[in-house]
């Protein structure tokens, strides 16, 4: 039988916690909202070797790298977990996720579906959370007015997307991010990880 760490209402076990979901659904917001509202947590900036969107900073939105380096830290270790997607790489550091939960902080993770399982696998007892639209059609609506693709891409962004949506029996929690109701997405997020928090047999995450 597996050992359970004892429910200390005052020293809470840390968390890793994914948030992830739909593409055009808002995980930036939802993310960038949470981490102003509790500053506690610690927010893996991921890798990425794409170019920075215009407002995105580099070490903040994500780490961006050529793929050389990309692989250097691939091969050397140094990425929990990578996976190439929509035609870039993307990988979550290590040592961020080590030091973090070292230091008793929840570690957050802003990861896509494909992210999600693998971290799933490497930690069972990951908190997941599956971010989405209220229907398709917005979905395809967020996508259509963000402009960051046109034509083919799209087409294939959105038929990602359904593929991923069949994918949310593998998440633990569901919250729906209402256009224009970003504080109502955050609460229900925050009120998760309150409530597992609270669990009498905590989560029980593997540095």
């Amino acid at each position: 039988m597996t050992e359970r760490i004892k429910f200390n209402p005052l020293n809470p076990q840390p968390m890793m916690i994914v948030i992830s979901g739909l593409p055009g659904v808002g995980k930036d917001s939802v993310v960038k909202r949470m981490m102003q509202r509790e500053p506690s947590f610690h927010f893996v900036v991921t890798v990425n070797t794409r170019a920075p969107r215009p407002g995105e900073v580099n070490g903040v939105d994500y780490i961006f790298v050529s793929e050389q380096e990309y692989f250097r830290m691939k091969e050397q270790g140094e990425l929990l977990e990578s996976a190439r997607v929509y035609n870039e790489y993307k990988g979550v550091p290590r040592k961020q996720v080590e030091a973090a939960l070292t230091s008793g902080k929840d570690v957050f993770l802003r990861l896509d579906v494909q992210g999600a399982g693998k971290i799933k696998q490497l930690n069972p007892e990951a908190l997941l959370i599956f971010l989405t639209t209220q229907s398709e059609d917005e979905m395809v609506r967020r996508l259509e007015k963000r402009q960051t693709e046109s034509g083919e891409n799209l087409k294939d962004r959105i038929a990602i997307a359904r593929s991923e949506l069949k994918r949310v029996d593998e998440f633990d929690f569901v919250v729906v991010n209402h256009e224009g109701r970003l504080e109502e997405a955050v609460d229900d997020v925050l009120s998760i990880i309150r409530s597992e928090h609270l669990r009498v047999h905590p989560r029980r995450v593997s540095k």
